[in-house]
């Protein structure tokens, strides 16, 4: 399972401005509008299964993440070339701890574990051609795409990325419009390109979706307001559909108030690879800003006899309860979370913040298609009530000046438990994950 939302999306991907600024990107001409820079990433994960039958996870390892982008050529239709190459070097992780997801995962070489020693390194890289005009952006190739319905992981040492063509469109003022079709990833763990799966739906072992396509777009008309609308067909799996509304009321200097809706709507389609699909799920949220302050409350709900899915490693769950390590999102899961934040600015630290949060599920596993063809592993016969919950906790400090500027350190935690039958699909476990980013900026 993936933690969601946690990074700021990477700057390639949503990479879409007004006409006026595409015409001085292309005044800027092809090499002197060209930007380099390289995210450093030190990433420690710790995943204690408690369960003396499952093997623990324990990895330590450091990233390189280099993105070129380059200006346009001038003229009507500007042409310019996007890339990235990629190094994950291992710094610790035996025979004995693999799997944590960082680091790419093998076949073990001793009786009773589940995974191998990873590679001391591993390593990607890719391009995509780039077209901009008539305040569109086309692009073909190897690219980072982040929307509700098809986003990269960006959760881990390295980030996801997709193989294909995708367009943006902002010739309304306040709507970006967004569509494509990819049918390769490389995952963030591994070196080479595959075709895309699920998180939760095992495949025919000779049978694979050839390819996901998408249309969307985005509207911030008033201000604190934002609402999306998307659909998405990964082929013969599904068809997905996805809708918010998110609005953030400030009633004066010190207090504020944050409603929000997600809904997603996932039903077969084609030969439905994984099963029968007809499921609905939303999740609710009401915060409240006081100050430095902020309290939310989520409440969140999966209707169907499925979970709800969504493309493997990906962060393509837009949901309000999707945490660390559980989402929360079994087949007809009920759900609630209350979580704090708080930014230390108020008390004259700046680029220090934090959270705590406590997420509950219950959910029925008898329900589940036992001859489900991609779902079936979440049958349980003692699940009738099964429960979870998880607490999270959350402590982030971003240097704000001098040499180390950006620099940001991060020590995630989270405990995870389950309860009557939840065991049959997944783990009690401690989560710590330690994470150092510093970003350069080259030219």
């Amino acid at each position: 399972m993936n933690a969601k939302h946690l990074l700021t999306p990477l700057a390639l991907a949503l990479l879409a401005t007004q006409a006026h600024a595409d015409e001085a990107t292309n005044q800027e001409g092809f090499i002197e509008g060209s930007h380099l820079t390289v995210q450093t990433r030190n990433y420690y994960f710790n995943r204690d299964r408690r369960d003396s039958q499952t093997q623990n996870s324990q990895e330590w390892g450091q990233g390189f993440i280099g993105l070129l982008s380059s200006g346009y050529t001038q003229g009507p239709i500007g042409v310019g070339i996007d890339a990235y190459g990629m190094l994950g070097l291992k710094l610790d992780g035996g025979g004995g701890t693999g799997g944590s997801s960082i680091l790419p995962s093998t076949s073990p070489t001793k009786p009773g574990l589940k995974y191998g020693k990873a590679p001391d390194e591993f390593s990607s890289a890719g391009a995509a051609l780039k077209l901009r005009g008539f305040d569109s952006e086309l692009k073909l190739g190897d690219q980072f795409i982040n929307n509700p319905v098809i986003a990269g992981g960006t959760t881990r040492m390295l980030p996801q990325t997709f193989r294909g063509v995708s367009l943006v469109n902002q010739s309304v003022k306040d709507l970006r419009l967004e569509g494509g079709q990819v049918s390769f990833t490389k995952l963030y763990n591994q070196s080479g390109h595959r075709r895309i799966d699920s998180s939760y739906g095992s495949f025919p072992d000779d049978r694979k979706s050839h390819h996901i396509s998408w249309l969307g777009g985005t509207w911030t008309g008033p201000e604190g307001f934002t609402s999306s609308l998307y659909a998405s067909e990964l082929q013969d799996v599904w068809n997905q559909y996805y809708a918010d509304l998110d609005y953030t009321w400030q009633l004066n200097d010190l207090v504020s108030l944050n409603p929000g809706i997600h809904y997603y709507r996932t039903q077969d389609t084609g030969d439905a690879l994984l099963g029968d699909i007809a499921n609905n799920t939303y999740s609710a949220h009401f915060a409240v800003g006081v100050g430095h302050h902020k309290v939310t409350a989520v409440y969140q709900k999966v209707n169907g006899n499925t979970p709800f899915d969504y493309i493997n490693q990906g962060d393509s769950i837009y949901l309000d309860n999707s945490q660390q390590y559980s989402d929360f999102n079994g087949p007809n899961e009920e759900s609630w979370k209350l979580q704090y934040a708080y930014d230390f600015a108020g008390l004259g630290v700046p680029g220090l913040s934090a959270m705590v949060a406590y997420s509950r599920g219950e959910l029925d596993l008898t329900k589940v298609d036992p001859n489900s063809p991609g779902y079936s592993s979440w049958y349980s016969v003692d699940g009738k009530d099964a429960r979870h919950y998880e607490r999270d906790f959350d402590i982030k400090y971003v240097v704000q000046d001098g040499s180390a500027k950006d620099l940001a350190v991060r020590a995630r935690w989270a405990n995870h438990r389950g309860s009557n039958g939840y065991n049959a699909v997944d783990n009690d476990v401690d989560e710590l994950r330690l994470i150092v980013d510093y970003p350069i900026e080259v030219f």
